[in-house]
């Protein structure tokens, strides 16, 4: 299907990811999490033998798929798909309806033999490769663009942190985004690494799967490490022989708490996006710090913070219309220069999508610049570190409001497990006001009294949370990131919200039960927040 774009539906065990490369996956078994990984060879590497070295057992036909009931998901709107010319293959033996393709008999039939280059050879390594889903938190996800290049640049991600091909690596992020798809699995194939797939992460499981498959090397989502720092502690949890964990969101308490608990474990904490055009790197260990800024370092990702506006949700500009570089501790927008070397594909459908992406005009008449919607500062030893999403910052009594900030604080205190905190609206008020979800640790209840006295030692007022929402565990995103938006429209209203609502009473000094009388106390303005 020369020059067509293809989707695919799958899930992290999906075999018809290393059709052409013979992935072997220990979730192709479907763990489903309750047990350790034995896949029947020891992983995946280059030229018919592992990552350790060790030849591989004759190529064998690839059994049904277990996981091919998703075709039901896409089976009632068939002949929409159709009428729009849009052909649609399954990975599984079938029987499908006429015009399914049935992706495993083609994969059984196909040479082995590569096609001559001008077949599969781009013209440009600039051109499309593939398009990966943005994840969708701040709005509907969007077909970002990754070019040939991208995709083969990641084949040294995995050199770069420090890894080799004696390392085992273990993978339990989604394959349909770009840390786990071209990060971890092309990131092994660069260095002929062994790969150790689990389809579900499980906390409590994943030091008996470290221990059983001989793990070296864990890529990481920040949400995966504070799962495993809130587990009860367990006999031997130093007992592993993992060396490296790499990955993004990393808070800095979880690093501190992984690091006394786990042992001494390397950590590369980066910075990148599916789209973006910019790259950081913390080397170094440094707790909280994404990368570092050097002349050097942004000759090769060159890349800017501009001071921001959280009102108008735009860069501030001086009178001439261009940007303002922030200084040494002042937080700002992260922005990187659209250029040849660096540049921004953008995404699938109207141009106005990848508009809303680039700033013109930065620095210089018709400059161009990505923007990140990320808000970083660079402290004095020109270590960047993550603040907040653009759209997660919030201003409240004229002050703007960093909710990663908070949300540390709030865990902190013992009774906390997991917190996520957003800004939500109050009629006769400006800006938003500060709420935040959290979840208890086993065997603790809400002191009111008790984290009031906390979040007043800790934040200034202005950044304290004035209402609070009990959960049994917060909603994550399949790439763990928290549903702050949907959380935010469902605000404080006792009537909406299922799971008990607090306020923080400032008469009392205590966190208190927000029922309905508090309730239309703060809607008529007899309550002061």
């Amino acid at each position: 299907m020369g020059g067509a774009t293809a989707g695919m539906q799958g899930d992290r065990g999906s075999p018809a990811l290393g059709g052409g490369e013979g992935l072997d996956s220990a979730g192709d078994r479907d763990t489903g999490g309750d047990g350790p990984l034995s896949p029947p060879h020891p992983g995946l590497g280059l030229g018919g033998t592992t990552g350790r070295g060790q030849e591989l057992p004759p190529r064998q036909p690839v059994p049904p798929h277990p996981h091919a009931d998703l075709f039901a998901l896409v089976e009632p709107i068939l002949p929409s798909l159709q009428e729009d010319d849009i052909v649609v293959w399954v990975l599984g033996s079938g029987p499908y309806p006429r015009g399914v393709v049935a992706l495993q008999e083609l994969l059984d039939a196909a040479s082995e033999e590569l096609e001559p280059e001008d077949v599969w050879q781009p013209e440009d390594m600039n051109d499309t490769c593939l398009y990966i889903f943005t994840s969708g938190t701040t709005g509907l996800p969007k077909a970002a663009r990754v070019s040939h290049l991208k995709s083969i640049m990641c084949l040294s991600f995995y050199e770069l942190v420090g890894a080799s091909s004696r390392d085992v690596v273990y993978l339990a992020l989604p394959l349909y985004h770009m840390a786990g798809s071209l990060l971890g699995i092309v990131g092994c194939i660069g260095i002929g690494a062994t790969c150790v797939l689990k389809e579900k992460f499980s906390a409590s499981q994943f030091w008996d799967d470290c221990r059983a498959e001989g793990v070296t090397v864990f890529q990481y989502i920040g949400e995966l490490c504070r799962y495993l720092v809130n587990q009860p502690q367990r006999p031997g949890e130093r007992e592993h022989g993992l060396r490296l964990a790499v990955g993004s969101g990393l808070r800095p308490d979880v690093w501190r708490s992984f690091l006394q608990r786990f042992g001494a474990v390397r950590i590369v904490e980066t910075y990148g996006m599916t789209e973006g055009n910019v790259t950081l790197f913390n080397y170094t260990g440094t707790p909280g710090a994404v990368g570092r800024s050097s002349f050097i370092y942004k000759l090769f990702s060159p890349f800017e913070i501009v001071r921001y506006d959280v009102t108008e949700g735009a860069p501030v500009r001086d009178a001439a219309g261009r940007c303002i570089r922030v200084g040494t501790g002042e937080t700002g927008l992260l922005i990187a220069p659209v250029t040849p070397r660096t540049p921004f594909l953008g995404y699938a459908g109207s141009r106005e999508l990848s508009e809303q992406k680039l700033l013109r005009g930065v620095f210089a008449e018709g400059d161009t610049y990505f923007s990140t919607g990320d808000l970083m500062e660079q402290d004095a030893a020109q270590f960047v570190h993550f603040r907040d999403r653009t759209g997660d910052t919030y201003r409240w009594k004229g002050e703007n409001v960093a909710t990663t900030e908070v949300a540390e604080a709030l865990v902190a205190h013992e009774s906390l497990q997991e917190a996520t905190v957003y800004g939500v609206t109050v009629p006769g008020h400006e800006g938003r006001a500060g709420m935040a979800a959290l979840v208890l640790r086993p065997g603790c209840r809400l002191d009111g009294p008790a984290l009031y006295r906390h979040v007043e030692q800790l934040l200034p007022p202005y950044a304290r949370p004035r209402f609070l929402r009990l959960q049994e565990r917060l909603a994550m995103t399949e790439t763990f990131k928290q549903q702050k938006v949907r959380l935010a429209q469902e605000g404080f209203d006792p009537a909406r919200v299922p799971d008990p609502l607090f306020l923080l009473d400032e008469t009392t000094k205590a966190y208190v039960p927000l029922g309905p009388a508090l309730w239309e106390g703060v809607l008529d303005g007899r309550l002061r927040i």
